[in-house]
């Protein structure tokens, strides 16, 4: 998934967006949950 090479890479402002916005588009709420709390990990 592109947030989390982001992080890899220490870019985590990008991060966090590329995964609230995979968050936003996913249609299952589990997933999305998911993908918040890792960008929530990141800070901010």
């Amino acid at each position: 998934m592109r947030g989390e090479l982001l992080a890899r890479l220490g870019r985590v402002e990008d991060a966090r967006a590329q995964l609230l916005e995979a968050a936003g588009l996913t249609r299952n709420a589990r997933e999305a949950a998911l993908l918040r709390r890792k960008a929530q990990a990141l800070g901010g």
